[in-house]
């Protein structure tokens, strides 16, 4: 699997049944500046079922369809790692339960969308090589996911004129502390709402 990009989604859907998840595609569809080209979904009933194909054979021409191996999950490998940084890292293993707490959290997605996206830049790793019995390897330069979108050519004139507009008006260092506190709000409102907290389940690309 090549990944161009690193450019990362991620949704909070109440439940597991057909319209939760329809919802939570339709938001991504909807912000995403660039067409899905092939869907390679998690092998749980959620995600890779008659209706998901449907839903995404009806949305996206010509879209490719592939399918992780039963137990390797590191056919996933990308995905799950995005789990563990940029939903694990924040959310723990906490449960939500409520409407109200899916949609804090969808809130603080479309922050994290943009503070991860425009001003976090990852490296990729372009080549691994054994050095005297060890393995060595070796990285890019570091780069923001817009950066890499923006080189990679994909993006229409329209879709690079919203995402000029949200970078140059955008302050990462006060978005950032903004996340951190809608975060400790949303666990303090959570907290003297309900003693049992439900899983929100979350998508990544």
């Amino acid at each position: 699997m090549y990944v161009a990009t690193g450019w990362s989604e991620r949704v909070a859907v109440l439940g597991r049944n057909q319209r939760a998840m329809q919802a939570g595609f339709r938001r991504i569809l909807k912000r995403l500046p660039f067409p899905i080209l092939q869907l390679h979904p998690n092998n749980g009933s959620e995600f890779f079922n008659d209706h998901m194909i449907r839903f995404w054979g009806e949305h996206i021409v010509g879209l490719k369809l592939s399918r992780s191996r039963p137990y390797r999950k590191n056919d996933n490998r990308i995905v799950e790692q995005k789990n563990d940084t940029l939903v694990r890292a924040y959310l723990g293993y906490d449960r939500i339960d409520t409407p109200a707490q899916c949609a804090a959290l969808n809130a603080l997605y479309d922050q994290m969308w943009t503070y991860y996206n425009l001003f976090q830049p990852v490296l990729h790793l372009v080549g691994k090589a054994v050095v005297d019995g060890r393995l060595k390897r070796r990285w890019d330069r570091a780069c923001t996911p817009y950066d890499r979108v923006l080189d990679s050519g994909v993006l229409g004139s329209h879709q690079q004129a919203l995402l000029a507009v949200t970078y140059t008006q955008t302050s990462p260092r006060r978005l950032r502390r903004q996340i951190y506190q809608d975060l400790e709000r949303m666990w303090d409102h959570s907290y003297h709402q309900t003693n049992n907290r439900q899983l929100v389940g979350a998508l990544a690309s």
